[in-house]
């Protein structure tokens, strides 16, 4: 599930109680520093990976980089004097291509101890009017019920084995309802079977939907989400050859783009005048290049940029010595050019060492991104960003809709958050904001006036 339509958690860190937030192509996360922003999206990190990702995944890991939450007790929401909940939970929505049609899904996991680990101890898919749901009871044993609408069950299994249950969520749940179907699981249009002595009756709609879940077993996008780190890796002034897997910090772009450059193809020529275009409009350089100090493709290299005036180019500059903004934000805009990057995008604070023209272009470049079916969600703290998008969207630069974007408000209260959606009319105005979002908005304006 590459891109999500709504997050539902509980008892997951400050979020005690259970919430749903939508998520749009484009979403921005505002609010004061320790309101969980980070956290929320090292959530959606391990979901992505949990629903769809490699085989053998299913365990969760919640110190993935670039994001570390800890242990259980670190996780689950603390409430104070009154202790730690015993568990937590999150579901993801979205749609799922398969065979150019798609289907409306819901993920939903519960997570709790294991020792000092946490652990996956239910698990739910829902499409439509149909379910699968499996519940661990111990490392070595679980159940695995289907049903439909009312939390009817049609069928169950005791146990089964354990090591099938530590696939994707998506794989194992609805490769079960398949080959339940496929041994006669329901049959007639109309019936199924709990038992020998028990016989339910399916509508048309319930059968629709139990069709449609083991249809999700052939689902192939393992696509998972870049997420980024806030602070980059520093420039270098001569690169030697490295891994090309994504990687938080971005040490992986220096190669990518000295292979492209390379092989000096098409493709090459059009992330290259994507790079140009978006350094100019952020007033940050007006030519990269990549210079190889060889011929193989084992040979050392340079990346340079260089920035002129209306008479003259200027000359080209090591990235090493040019402005610190260049190197940080270079590996995240490359990730989100190159064509054969990610569907969906998680994003630290993007803005860091930038001047506010060049976090303003980050907002476009954001607006065009998220306008090709690709999914930008952002932890941020700089108006100049939230403004280009907000008057990008109301002037119509791109396809992008007031409803393809959502400001998500993250408000303290007490030992909980609340998160608030906001979103823009056509005219760019803020709609849906509580008063304290204005108030917080304005102590970032007198803190930005040294008021």
């Amino acid at each position: 599930m590459p891109v999500m339509e709504s997050v539902t958690l509980e008892n997951f860190r400050c979020f005690r109680e259970r919430q749903t937030v939508r998520l749009a192509p484009l979403t921005l996360l505002v609010g004061e520093n320790s309101t969980g922003k980070t956290s929320f999206l090292a959530l959606i990190q391990v979901l992505a990976e949990l629903v769809t990702g490699k085989a053998w995944a299913a365990v969760p890991d919640f110190k993935q980089a670039p994001f570390d939450l800890g242990a259980f007790d670190d996780i689950v929401h603390d409430r104070g004097r009154g202790g730690r909940e015993e568990c937590f939970s999150a579901e993801i929505a979205g749609p799922l291509e398969l065979r150019e049609s798609q289907i409306d899904v819901r993920l939903d996991h519960t997570f709790a101890k294991r020792e000092a680990s946490t652990v996956i101890v239910k698990r739910r898919i829902t499409v439509g009017e149909a379910w699968a749901e499996d519940q661990f009871e111990d490392q070595d044993s679980y159940s695995l019920v289907v049903g439909t609408r009312d939390d009817r069950a049609v069928w169950e299994i005791p146990t089964a084995n354990p090591q099938t249950a530590r696939l994707p969520t998506i794989q194992r749940l609805s490769a079960i309802v398949y080959e339940w179907q496929e041994a006669g699981g329901w049959y007639g249009n109309v019936t199924a079977k709990l038992s020998e002595e028990e016989v339910f009756e399916l509508t048309d709609g319930e059968e629709q939907s139990l069709r449609d879940l083991a249809s999700l077993a052939f689902v192939q996008d393992r696509i998972l989400p870049f997420a980024s780190a806030p602070i980059r890796a520093r420039p270098r002034r001569t690169y030697d050859p490295s891994r090309l897997d994504p990687e938080p910090e971005g040490d992986n772009i220096p190669m990518y783009l000295a292979e492209r450059a390379h092989r000096n193809d098409e493709e090459w020529v059009a992330l290259k005048r994507s790079l140009d275009e978006f350094g100019r409009d952020a007033g940050l350089f007006d030519e990269l290049r990549v210079r190889l100090l060889g011929r193989g493709d084992s040979d050392p290299f340079q990346l340079q940029v260089r920035k002129g005036t209306k008479r003259a180019k200027g000359p080209f500059r090591n990235l090493i010595d040019v402005g610190y903004g260049v190197s940080q934000v270079l590996p995240l805009v490359t990730e989100l050019l190159r064509s054969d990057g990610a569907k969906q995008f998680l994003l630290q604070q993007p803005e860091i060492h930038l001047h506010p023209s060049a976090q303003a272009a980050l907002g476009t470049l954001f607006c065009g991104v998220a306008a090709e079916s690709r999914q930008i969600i952002v932890e941020t703290h700089s108006d100049h960003l939230m403004d280009r998008i907000r008057m990008d969207v109301r002037d119509g630069t791109t396809s992008l809709t007031p409803e393809d974007v959502v400001i998500l408000y993250f408000e303290r209260d007490g030992l909980d958050v609340r998160i608030h959606e906001i979103t823009f009319d056509k005219l760019g105005n803020v709609c849906g904001a509580p008063d304290s979002y204005g108030e917080f908005m304005m102590q970032e304006t007198r803190r930005s006036l040294g008021l």
